[in-house]
Order: structure tokens, then C-alpha cells, then sequence
């Protein structure tokens, strides 16, 4: 399921591992409860580490919402080089040897860039404080 238009908005997380269904959401135009309900049809279940620290289950999800995402992950060069929609990764660290991050939308449109962060402790609906993100790599989202 593609977004009903090509504006953006913030889901936020309703549990403390659920970036990545939040994302999901976000991009996909539909609720977090209906985005984790099906994920969990497809035994991606919210708390599992795999959720942030592979990317498998967001593509399996991603494509099950027929949300179409590029083959691979590409390192992350600069904010000017990042396409218009992406599924991006940052906070990457190891928690031990095992790589993690948190997932953010990055948006380009009308002119802005943005990211749309899921955490639910930020107050702005859109982050632009990118030297404060670090992204580590991305996955292009198509239209």
C-alpha cells in the first residue's frame, strides 16, 4: 500500500523497540497498530532485536505493503547526495559485536529535507538538526 498522497507525517513509536513499525507506517500512509498487526501476521513481532538490527524484516514488511525499496543499503555520503525518500539508518552501534541503530524516514520535498523521527520524546514533528543524526547508511524508498 503506497502513501495516499506524497506528504509525509510523523508516526510516532507506541513501544520503546518499534521504530521500524513507526516507519513503516509513516511511509506507508497507514496507523502504527494496523503497521505492527501486520507485521506481526508476518512473525516480525516488535520487540525483537532482528527489527533494528537487520534489515530483512523492514523489507519483508516494506514489501508486503507494496512499499518498493531499493536491492541494497547504500553508505550514507552526505545529506545533499540522499534521494527523496528514504529509510535511514542512525545511532548505528555494536551492542556486543551485534550492529544496531535506530530507523528514520528521510522526506525531500517542496524544496525541504527533513527526517521524520519516530521517538517519541521529540517535540518537532520534523528533525533538520542533521550534523546532530550521524546516519550510518539508507535504504531508497520509491515513489
Amino acid at each position: 500500500m503506497k502513501p495516499s498522497s506524497n506528504i509525509l507525517r510523523r508516526v510516532v513509536q507506541r513501544d520503546p523497540t518499534g521504530c521500524g513499525i513507526a516507519c513503516a507506517a509513516a511511509i506507508s500512509g497507514l496507523s502504527y497498530e494496523r503497521v505492527r498487526t501486520r507485521a506481526a501476521i508476518l512473525g516480525i513481532q516488535v520487540r525483537d532485536p532482528q527489527l533494528w538490527s537487520s534489515t530483512q524484516p523492514m523489507r519483508i514488511l516494506l514489501a508486503h505493503l507494496n512499499i518498493p525499496t531499493s536491492p541494497r543499503e547504500m553508505p550514507f555520503g552526505d545529506w545533499c547526495s540522499l534521494p527523496d525518500r528514504a529509510l535511514l539508518a542512525i545511532k548505528w552501534h555494536l551492542e556486543q559485536g551485534v550492529p544496531h541503530w535506530h530507523w528514520t524516514v528521510f522526506v525531500r520535498e517542496g524544496g525541504e529535507a527533513y527526517v521524520l523521527d519516530p521517538n517519541k520524546s521529540l517535540k518537532s514533528r520534523r528533525r533538520t538538526d542533521f550534523g546532530r543524526m550521524r546516519p550510518k547508511w539508507f535504504i531508497e524508498i520509491f515513489p
